[in-house]
């Protein structure tokens, strides 16, 4: 009998190594890391680089406390990001995880309010469906109702407005005026709540589990940015999962050029070697809270000597084999191999995403986008197929948690074209076996 408390119930052999793309159970079982466990192995398993990194830094230091000692490793890893970061980025914090990255900049953003003059802010506007951690405060923002329904009771649940799903409302990705329709729903939200009460709007660029690798429309980024400065609300960017070179850029929103105020960075960021996250913000709010007395908030591991030192490394390696550019290109490969799937199987009804941030959607009517019954679980049936087949895939439900099916297939920035044939090979015998057992509900 295992002691240790799973989040899920299915059955897993034990995990012996990994190397690479692939990872090997005690039974010596291969399986393809198609999804970079939970979007964190950027750079793949056992990197030789960052080990050695590691176990440097380990015969100097493994901790020291962050009110005590500056550390060489934090240092650099913060001028770093600072570095890779858009301008005017400059000031970096470290975390242990996404749900801390988060928090932080939530409450670095109130901390600023507070010490300029605004402490009437305090709502932070959010999209649904949408995840940003597993936290209270964090669960506050988050719009999937499985994880959030229990624990309503417990905190202040934020204000939404309706993620930008072109797609399921059958509007053009590719007409600015869509980007307008769905950035107009924050201006609204804006202006009900009371400009004055709003403290900031929090996104994530190119979506993570709850809305399968969303793209948005064209122009909204743009025209969020521009309704943020327009009512003094801080824009803050959710990189947790598309930060870190995965989407081909070192952030999400560098893609299109905008510059948020504060951003949260996590998962690929570490690339499992370690648990490590960071907030980076604009100089002038932090010197603002620092002026004040100090920002009132951390974690005993913020910046940890080890984990920085690991950190440092994943980004050097990214940037020493431009792991970002394979990234966009074979990533490329993939999306188109996925999209071809759309003519074999009706049944797919999207698929999205940038760089190795990809998914595709399970419907029972690709021109209606219904979706296929919920008691069918094909998000999960889906997943323990490609699972028996030697191919780990990630999923979650749709429409905010309890409808709606969508896969994500995110495999490390390091994978190959070839690499890419076997994630398909393995993905279409699933999806055979998937269609074969529920022909009569599929299109």
């Amino acid at each position: 009998m295992s002691h240790l408390f799973y989040l899920s119930t299915a059955a897993r052999p034990v995990l012996d190594r990994a190397e690479g793309i692939y990872m090997w159970d005690r039974d010596g079982r291969r399986f393809i890391d198609g999804s970079s466990g939970a979007m964190v192995s950027n750079i793949g398993h056992s990197n030789p680089a960052v080990l050695a990194a590691m176990r440097a830094q380990m015969d100097k230091s493994t901790f020291g406390y962050r009110l005590h000692f500056e550390t060489e490793p934090g240092e650099r890893l913060a001028a770093k990001v600072a570095a890779l970061s858009p301008a005017g980025l400059e000031k970096v914090f470290f975390v242990s995880g996404g749900s801390e990255a988060v928090e932080s900049a939530v409450k670095l953003a109130r901390q600023w309010a507070v010490v300029t003059g605004q402490a009437q802010r305090w709502k932070v506007i959010s999209r649904f469906p949408s995840y940003h951690g597993s936290t209270l405060g964090a669960l506050s923002l988050t719009g999937y109702d499985p994880l959030t329904d229990p624990f309503l009771p417990m905190m202040v649940q934020m204000p939404k407005i309706p993620a930008p799903r072109a797609y399921l409302d059958g509007l053009d990705m590719e007409d600015p005026a869509t980007g307008a329709h769905y950035a107009a729903m924050l201006e609204a939200q804006i202006l009900a709540e009371g400009p004055g009460s709003v403290l900031a709007f929090i996104q994530e660029p190119v979506g993570g589990a709850s809305t399968g690798a969303l793209v948005p429309p064209a122009g909204y980024m743009q025209a969020i940015r521009t309704i943020c400065d327009r009512y003094g609300v801080l824009l803050i960017h959710d990189e947790v999962m598309s930060g870190g070179g995965r989407v081909g850029t070192f952030l999400g929103g560098d893609l299109w050029g905008i510059i948020p105020d504060i951003v949260a960075i996590s998962k690929g960021f570490g690339a499992g070697y370690v648990p490590l996250g960071a907030m980076v913000a604009r100089g002038d709010i932090v010197e603002a809270v620092q002026a004040a007395g100090g920002f009132v908030h951390g974690h005993t591991y913020a910046g940890n000597p080890l984990a920085c030192a690991a950190g440092l490394a994943v980004l050097e390696e990214i940037g020493r084999n431009d792991l970002m550019g394979n990234a966009a290109r074979v990533g490329a490969v993939l999306k188109s191999r996925l999209k071809n799937l759309m003519q074999r199987y009706g049944f797919i009804g999207d698929v999205r995403g940038e760089g190795m941030l990809l998914a595709f959607e399970l419907v029972a009517d690709r021109g209606t986008m219904t979706p296929l019954p919920p008691a069918m679980k094909a998000f999960d049936t889906l997943v323990e197929l490609a699972y028996a087949e030697g191919l780990i895939v990630y999923s979650r439900r749709t429409r905010g948690g309890y409808a709606g099916d969508h896969v994500l297939v995110c495999p490390p920035m390091i994978t190959t074209e070839a690499q890419v044939d076997e994630i398909m090979d393995k993905l279409i015998r699933a999806l055979d076996q998937f269609a074969s057992a529920h022909a009569g509900a599929l299109a």
